[in-house]
Order: C-alpha cells, then sequence, then structure tokens
C-alpha cells in the first residue's frame, strides 16, 4: 500500500489547499503554489478537490510501488514513463506492485502534480497535510522526500475502472499577470505606477516558493517604501528600496514592512508558479470589481472539474 522514493527530484513535498488561519501565530499557509494543477490531479482520480498531492519542482522523482494504485500527473509537462515506456500526463493511469514510475524533467514550466485515488496516508498538521519546509512540519516529516522514503496509500488496493483526461495546463514563457492595485500604492509616484505596468520584467535566479524576485526597470517610489509591518497574501507584490518588485508565493512571510503596489489576481496565480527564471513577467491592471467576476468564473471552472 505504498510508494518507495528511489530519487526524489529537484524538489517534491506534499501539498493541498494550504494551513489556513494561523498566520497570526507567524505559521505560513503553504499550500500547492498551482491550485489549478493540484485540483485537475485530484479529478483525474476521483478525490476530493484539496487532497494532498505530491509537488514536483522541475525535475521529478523516480517511484516504485509496492501495491496497485490509480494516478495522474498535471501541471508543467514532464516525460513521464513506467516500466520505461512513456505515458500521458493528463489522465489517470494504472500501477502494479513493482512498477516503476519516472516523472522526467519539465519540457515548459516549473512544477507538476502527483494524485493517487484516495490519498496518500498523511497526518495533518493545524488542519493541513502540506509541508512547510521553513517550519519543517507537515506532509512526510515536515521535508522534501529523499531516497529510501516510503509512503503509503489510503487505499489498500485501487483498480482503474475508466480512464479520465482533462487538458493540459499552457506554461508559457512570457505571462501576464492581472493585479488590483494597493494597499500602498500611495507609495509610489505616477511615474513609478507607469513603468509597473509597461515593463517586462525577468523572474531571477532567486524565485522559490517563498516569493519570486524580478529585474527590470525600478518602480519609482515617494521618498520610501518602509512601512509599518502588515500582512502578507500569495501575490502580494512588495517593492524593496531597489525598486523591484518582488512576488510573495505560497510559502511567504506572514508580515511584511515593504510597501505592496499590488495584488496578482487569485485565477493567475497558478501562471506565475510555472515561471522559472527567465521567464518574462508583465503587469496590467484590473480594477476590484473585474477582479470578483473573473474569480467567480475560475470559481465555476475549478468546480465544473468534478461535475
Amino acid at each position: 500500500m505504498s510508494m518507495k522514493i528511489i530519487f526524489p527530484g529537484a524538489l517534491s513535498s506534499f501539498q493541498d489547499k494550504g494551513r489556513i488561519g494561523y498566520q497570526k501565530y507567524g505559521i505560513t499557509p503553504s499550500g500547492a503554489m498551482d491550485a489549478w494543477s493540484m485540483a485537475a490531479a485530484n479529478a483525474l482520480v476521483g478525490n476530493s478537490p484539496e487532497t494532498a498531492v505530491l509537488e514536483m519542482t522541475i525535475a521529478g522523482p523516480i517511484l516504485q510501488f509496492t501495491s496497485s494504485a490509480v494516478l495522474a500527473l498535471t501541471g508543467a509537462p514532464m516525460t513521464p514513463t513506467l516500466n520505461q515506456k512513456p505515458i500521458p500526463m493528463n489522465a489517470s493511469f494504472q500501477v502494479n506492485p513493482g512498477d516503476v514510475l519516472s516523472v522526467g524533467c519539465v519540457t515548459a514550466g516549473c512544477r507538476s502534480y502527483l494524485a493517487v485515488k484516495g490519498g496518500f496516508d498523511l497526518e495533518p498538521v493545524m488542519g493541513s497535510c502540506s509541508t512547510n519546509l521553513k517550519c519543517a512540519l507537515g506532509g512526510f516529516q515536515g521535508r522534501a522526500l529523499k531516497p529510501g522514503d516510503e509512503i503509503s496509500f489510503n487505499l489498500p488496493e485501487a483498480t482503474l475502472t475508466e480512464s479520465r483526461t482533462l487538458p493540459g495546463i499552457s506554461c508559457a514563457s512570457d505571462i501576464t499577470l492581472r493585479v488590483v492595485p494597493g494597499p500602498q500604492e500611495e507609495y509610489f509616484s505616477e511615474n513609478g505606477k507607469k513603468t509597473f505596468y509597461s515593463t517586462a520584467y525577468r523572474v531571477s535566479d532567486a524565485a522559490d516558493r517563498m516569493g519570486y524576485k524580478l529585474t527590470g526597470t525600478p518602480v519609482e517610489h515617494n521618498g520610501t517604501v518602509d512601512i509599518v509591518s502588515d500582512g502578507i497574501v500569495f501575490g502580494s507584490i512588495q517593492i524593496p528600496p531597489n525598486g523591484m518588485p518582488m512576488i510573495l508565493m505560497a510559502d511567504h512571510q506572514t508580515t511584511g514592512g515593504y510597501a505592496k503596489i499590488g495584488t496578482v489576481l487569485t485565477c493567475d496565480l497558478p501562471k506565475i508558479a510555472q515561471a522559472k527564471p527567465g521567464d518574462t513577467i508583465h503587469f496590467t491592471q484590473v480594477t476590484l470589481a473585474e477582479a470578483t467576476q473573473l474569480y467567480k468564473e475560475y470559481a465555476d471552472r475549478l468546480r465544473s472539474l468534478f461535475a
């Protein structure tokens, strides 16, 4: 009823919807970087939308199975093989005892997701099975996977009766992110705001689950960007004194002391989650009313995966 980790990949950790409600205690939510791909993987194997999945970054793991199971791979396209034979992504598939799944490396994008029917046998911490890598809690022993780990499944055996498929996601290297201005937009000059919405920024090498630092034309501010620290959310865009935007991601700090020029829409977070160093980022402004409508449409599309 398990899978053994032969090779863990570059960074593989279990994530779900995140650890909600604990930021006031200094605990970041964590959770899947690409919530859409997490939900799609779960839909393909018949799980609930927020069941924990294995998030894999850049290079995936090699896994050997000790029981029959039904799995699905979604997210950034990798080059998966089962017993050295290519298998498709975005489709449910069967594994049997002794089978070896090699997930491979991304051919575009950054992160892929593996779901197993019934879910992985993980102990929730503060209501979530997400791995908080900095605090070493949740997931499997609070850390990324290592060779020799063995992860149990909740279902003793599972058999695929009918394979289901879903469209794959787009993993472009040139991304436009929609942004709601604020909450400290007034800290930036009109020229600075114009620069922010007209510059083609690039993702720097300093890009991980905590945040993405961008490079490009500095955003001009009105004297200072230092503020009394306040709350941070997934998608907050801070501007430090050097003027270079930073997009805060799933493992963001709970509070921050740099002014935030805007917040990336929830429905666009999967786009930035699939960005990697060297990719190009553009920002475009939307109103709160537009953002609300776009979120409703996004939520409807997510629900349709499970219809």
